[in-house]
Order: C-alpha cells, then sequence, then structure tokens
C-alpha cells in the first residue's frame, strides 16, 4: 500500500522527524472537517488517546526495562559496534578474495548485516524511551 500525500504536504515535509525509523504523514492530525468546534473536539480526543499510550508505554516498558543506566547504553553501543565491525570486516574479507561471493558467504554477509540493523534499531529505541519518559535513565 502506497501512502497519499496529506492535503498539505509541504507541512508534513516540515514536520517530519528524521530518525532511523519511518515517520509517516499519517502519524499526525490533519482535520478534514471544517469546523473550528469539531476539529478542538478531534484535538483532545486524540490527546486523550495519545496520553493513555503514553501512560500504557510507560508502565508497561518501565516495569519490563526496570533497571537503565548509562552502562546498560554503553553495553548496547559496544555489541552494536562489534555487530557493525563483523558484518563489514566479513564484506571486506570477501571483496580480498576477488572472487564472486558464494550463496553462503552471502547468506552469512547478509545474516550478519540483519543483526546489526537490529541491534541499531534497539538501541534507538532504548533511546526513544527515555526520551519520552516510558523508563528513566539511572
Amino acid at each position: 500500500m502506497g501512502s497519499q500525500p496529506g492535503p498539505h504536504p509541504e507541512i508534513t515535509a516540515l514536520s517530519t522527524i528524521m530518525t532511523s525509523s519511518t515517520r509517516r504523514s499519517r502519524d499526525h492530525f490533519e482535520p478534514q472537517d471544517n469546523d473550528p468546534q469539531e476539529q478542538r473536539r478531534l484535538r483532545g480526543l486524540l490527546e486523550q488517546i495519545d496520553y493513555t499510550a503514553f501512560i500504557s508505554n510507560r508502565e508497561v516498558i518501565g516495569a519490563a526495562l526496570s533497571i537503565v543506566d548509562a552502562a546498560t547504553f554503553q553495553k548496547l553501543a559496544v555489541t552494536v559496534a562489534s555487530a557493525r565491525v563483523k558484518w563489514v570486516s566479513e564484506a571486506v574479507r570477501l571483496s580480498e578474495s576477488g572472487s564472486p561471493a558464494t550463496p553462503d558467504q552471502t547468506a552469512r554477509l547478509t545474516a550478519q548485516r540483519n543483526a546489526y540493523e537490529e541491534l541499531a534499531e534497539a538501541y534507538e529505541g532504548l533511546r526513544r524511551m527515555v526520551e519520552r519518559g516510558y523508563i528513566a535513565l539511572r
């Protein structure tokens, strides 16, 4: 499914936040009704929904990840860096052989890239959890 641009693509483009995750135009309230009272009512409902999601995230994530501190981030960052270097150094090693990569070598390289990308996303996800107040950094 392709996403359709909103009624004001220039506003959507300006309100986009670049992270390693994708933000879609449908992530933002775009009033379809010209009635200001209806827009305010809908904004109020959406704020209640957002607050409910925030509280739910804070309770669930906070309970599951109650002990997060700078050392947690450092360990995760080292794990991400190690996965990255393993993936890239394997690619360099394959390129130095001068031979085309075999399907097995390509599969191993793909698995290493996937591991790096998943770990990097987890790091960013944990950072966003702290940034959004779902967990307290100790």
